[in-house]
């Protein structure tokens, strides 16, 4: 690679797009330290806090998604969208990166075709099992597509796919027997089941009602929470948790700094099928309840989601039944020894490690032939 060479790296919106952006970043300064990475997010999302804390730059888009319940509101993203295209064309234009890398999120539309407007070679990471459509467009324009499952022919053309996995945190990634440490670090007891019960990012109201209507239940089965709510969600469930009388076993905060150390706790994890999500899970072999968030594209986090259980690798809980259900099925899981070990073998065996290294191969090979 070249030592002077410049990145665009562009996406968001969720930790799902941001945490693999970053692995991206950091593996290129560690294979490159004289590279010069720009990130170009959505403005008011949460990469513009994110990749700074990071310590990169970062440039905000006006661009936002189209809202497929109210159609008349489009209007106003169409006007956002002509005027990221224009500024990412200008972006382009001044930073004359060597590529462009897109992990998906609003901005990764304007950003990418700019840059293969003026004919810089494009890198496109998938993380889903089934793909968007700015990504499905964008492939007609990219080099490489960097992509986590099998069968993604489906969606872009077979010679310019290589599975590498998502990227994940490298703390994430090297933890492995800690599971004292990381209990001692949550103020929870080695000798209780721990479920590890998160949301997203940014929260979901679904598995926060379905915890929080079930207290007396999980509190009865005499099992402990490491819980993140989502900064939304968390003041209400702290309402729910100050009347409970076994607070002490429920570890709750609206994020969770140190995710290495949940994972390690966790006996189970309850979750939304995010990729990034899926990805980590798969790394640390982690028996997994997964709950697909219905308000997504496509309705991709259901098809990530089957993608384990056809493997047998997870277990799938519905949205609309997980109140219902969701806290008696985990209750079923965890003291399940055997079950939680076919689900740990399982989801090990679907585990794409190094992600970033081999995502940065690619990368790597594209700016020495061009």
């Amino acid at each position: 690679m070249k030592q002077t060479c410049r990145i665009i790296i562009s996406g968001g919106g969720t930790g799902g797009h941001i945490f693999p952006a970053i692995s991206i970043a950091n593996t290129l300064k560690e294979r490159c330290p004289g590279v010069d990475i720009l990130f170009v997010g959505a403005d008011n999302r949460m990469e513009m806090e994110r990749v700074p804390a990071a310590g990169y730059r970062i440039v905000g888009l006006p661009v936002s998604g189209f809202d497929r319940t109210h159609l008349f509101k489009n209007i106003k993203v169409i006007i956002r969208l002509t005027k990221s295209l224009r500024l990412a064309q200008k972006l382009v234009r001044e930073f004359k990166p060597d590529i462009a890398i897109g992990v998906g999120g609003y901005a990764a539309g304007p950003t990418l075709w700019a840059a293969s407007q003026q004919r810089i070679p494009v890198l496109i990471q998938e993380q889903n099992s089934y793909a968007g459509l700015t990504n499905k467009f964008l492939a007609k324009k990219a080099e490489r597509i960097c992509v986590a499952y099998e069968g993604m022919e489906a969606f872009f053309p077979a010679h310019r796919i290589v599975i590498t996995g998502n990227p994940v945190r490298k703390d994430i990634e090297e933890m492995t027997g800690r599971k004292s440490e990381a209990l001692d670090f949550f103020g929870l007891s080695p000798e209780k089941k721990t479920i590890l019960v998160i949301g997203g990012s940014l929260g979901s109201r679904t598995v926060n009602c379905s915890i929080w209507e079930h207290l007396d239940t999980l509190s009865e089965a005499g099992v402990q929470l490491i819980w993140q709510t989502g900064r939304g969600y968390y003041n209400e469930a702290r309402k729910h948790l100050q009347t409970h009388k076994a607070v002490s076993s429920f570890w709750c905060a609206d994020f969770i700094t140190r995710m290495d150390y949940a994972y390690a706790a966790a006996d189970l994890v309850i979750s939304r099928a995010g990729a990034g999500t899926i990805s980590e899970l798969c790394l640390l072999g982690k028996p997994v309840i997964l709950v697909p968030s219905p308000n997504v594209a496509e309705d991709h986090q259901t098809k990530n989601a089957l993608a384990l259980v056809e493997k047998d690798a997870a277990i799938l809980v519905s949205d609309k039944e997980a109140r219902q259900h969701l806290v008696s099925k985990a209750l079923e899981i965890a003291y399940d020894d055997a079950r939680l070990l076919a689900l740990s073998n399982h989801i090990t065996s679907l585990a794409q490690r190094h992600s970033a290294e081999r995502i940065v191969d690619e990368v790597m090979r594209i700016i020495n032939k061009e």
